[in-house]
C-alpha cells in the first residue's frame, strides 16, 4: 500500500488527537491536591500544549508568497 502525503498528515492528526485525549484523561485523573511545583503535573500541561500546537500547525492554512501574491492580503496581480 502506497501512502500519499495527505494520508500521512491524516495519520499524524489522528495520532496527535489520541495523544491529546490520553493526556487529558491523565490530567483529569491526577490525584488532588495539585501543588504549583508538581513536576509531573507541569510536564503533562507542557506536553498538552505541544500536542495542541502540533495539531494547530497541521490544520491551519499556510501562506506561501509568490511573485503574484507577495503578501497575504496583496490580492492577485493581473498581467
Amino acid at each position: 500500500m502506497t501512502d500519499t502525503f495527505e494520508d500521512c498528515i491524516l495519520a499524524a492528526q489522528a495520532e496527535l488527537k489520541m495523544a491529546r485525549n490520553l493526556i487529558r484523561d491523565e490530567i483529569s485523573n491526577y490525584p488532588v491536591p495539585i501543588s504549583g511545583c508538581d513536576v509531573q503535573f507541569n510536564t503533562l500541561l507542557a506536553e498538552r500544549q505541544k500536542v495542541s500546537a502540533a495539531l494547530r500547525s497541521l490544520e491551519e492554512a499556510v501562506f506561501v508568497p509568490t511573485p503574484r501574491t507577495p503578501a497575504p492580503k496583496a490580492g492577485i496581480e493581473s498581467r
